[in-house]
């Protein structure tokens, strides 16, 4: 396999709301916020469901590296319930070798509820379910070492048992990434994070706001310091000031495409990395990597969800 994924198996629920909405519940928009079962079925209630999506971020970044005619696979924790099976169908439609046996479990499959408001922003209330309980022995190691790059996400890392699932996950990879995810994860998890991308991660991946909060920057020229500090390899997306690339003293810049008709910015970083990592692993340079992400996220950003097809 080229890469394969570890991460939150969410069946993404996704639904189009207006601002007040929002304000009502208390919701700050763009951000993703972690809500108990009580709470995603109070917000549910009120709602008329537009689409539900096998989801979460690493999957599908995943899927969308399968639909760019790559081998690769995914691990993530979901319950023998109906959302688990149609999570698994979900990855098994898209081609994705999914290594993980459903159990009988007495949390449910991980829900993410994605409401899109008129600016196309989308804010997220997830409920982690079982996704949130992975623990080292859901780690299938010669999965992880028949693949070429392990791909993370930040939201999947948590102290104790998610925590131990990473670490021997990373141990075991041939060549490490990882999404940062969100500001909410960097906040809650800055000097982990830190250490993973000084220490153990190969390529990293952020958003200005994401790199700027985990290492306390004042400014861009602080980032790019610190990327070529570090002599890793740093992706950050800048929305639209594009995208840069920092490896050792090499930046790379790449713009963004103009004039599109952007409906829903789900899954923009997702496929984004898959576009990016496509290029790593088909030995594209740095420039046609950058490339190629901002072309997969400009698709995606001009229809709903956060799947290509």
């Amino acid at each position: 396999m080229k890469v394969l994924g570890i991460g939150n198996a969410i069946i993404d629920v996704i639904c189009k709301v207006d601002d007040d909405f929002l304000k009502k519940n208390n919701l700050t928009k763009s951000t993703m916020k972690l809500v108990d079962e009580n709470e995603f079925k109070t917000l549910t209630s009120k709602l008329k469901i537009d689409q539900t999506i096998s989801g979460g971020s690493v999957a599908n970044s995943i899927v969308g590296l399968s639909q760019l005619k790559n081998s690769v696979g995914f691990i993530g924790k979901i319950n023998n319930d109906d959302f688990g099976k149609k999570y698994e169908d979900g990855l098994q439609k898209e081609r994705v070798k999914f290594f993980y046996s459903k159990k009988n479990e007495t949390i449910p499959t991980g829900t993410c509820l994605i409401l899109i408001t008129p600016d196309s922003e989308r804010t997220m209330c997830t409920f982690l379910g079982i996704a949130g309980r992975i623990n080292d022995k859901d780690i299938d190691l010669e999965a992880i070492k028949g693949s070429d790059i392990t791909f993370f996400e930040g939201y999947l890392w948590d102290e104790g048992h998610p925590k131990k699932a990473f670490e021997k996950a990373i141990k075991n990879s041939n060549k490490t990434a990882m999404s940062l995810s969100d500001k909410f994860c960097v906040d809650r998890h800055k000097l982990s994070f830190l250490n993973l991308v000084k220490s153990y991660l190969d390529i990293t991946f952020a958003n200005e706001q994401e790199i700027l909060s985990l290492i306390d920057a004042k400014n861009f020229e602080d980032v790019i310091t610190f990327g070529k500090s570090i002599g890793k390899l740093m992706v950050i997306t800048r929305g639209e000031k594009g995208s840069v690339a920092i490896r050792g003293d090499e930046v790379v810049e790449f713009g963004i495409y103009k004039n599109l008709n952007i409906i829903d910015l789900t899954g923009a970083g997702d496929l984004f990395a898959a576009g990016f990592l496509h290029g790593q692993i088909n030995n594209l340079s740095i420039k046609e990597s950058l490339q190629k992400g901002t072309e997969m996220s400009s698709k995606i950003i001009q229809k709903i969800g956060a799947r290509l097809s």
